[in-house]
This record gives structure tokens, sequence and C-alpha cells, in this order.
């Protein structure tokens, strides 16, 4: 047999197949929604973020490292690195009847 055929066989069993792939769906929040929330920025300090916007309503314990923490409000969440936010994530709204 052709060395050259067993290696492009061989290859093709890494490469993804249409029956085998897996979509991912993931609800965007509106632009517009986003717009009126007021979220901590990038860089922020925990001070800053807890005296502008009050205490969270739960702090998660650091993990990893870098460390890495959540402290979660009733409309976002912020993730910190050390003492420093590197973004703030809107909540999904959850469906009336749930």
């Amino acid at each position: 047999m052709n060395p050259l055929w067993i290696l492009f066989a061989a290859c093709s069993l890494f490469l993804p197949s249409s029956g085998m792939s897996e979509v991912l769906l993931i609800d965007a929040v509106k632009a517009k929604e986003q717009a009126n929330i007021t979220r901590p920025h990038r860089g922020e300090t925990m001070d800053a973020v807890e005296r502008h916007f009050g205490s969270p309503t739960n702090k998660h314990a650091a993990v990893g490292t870098p460390p890495i923490t959540r402290w979660d409000y009733p409309k976002f969440s912020v993730y910190f690195e050390y003492d420093r936010v590197i973004t703030a994530v809107l909540k999904r709204n959850k469906p009336s009847g749930s």
C-alpha cells in the first residue's frame, strides 16, 4: 500500500466530522439593555467597586493562580484578578414562569 495514502488516511481521523460536531448556543444580552446597566470598569479596585456599588450579595473565594475572585450583584457579576476588575458580566433575565 502507498505510504502517502496511509498517512492521508491516518490524518483524516483527526479532522472534524459534521456528524460529530456540536453547536454551542449562547443567549446574548441586547446592546440597549447593556448600555442601561452601570457596571465596574476594568482595572478598578475591589475597594472602589464596593464604594460605588455597595456590598455584593455574594463574595466567592479566590480560585487559582493568579487568584480570580467573583463578586455577585443582583444584575451582574464582577471578576477580579488579585484586587483589580478584569470583567463585569451581566446576568441573563430568567424566563417568566421558571
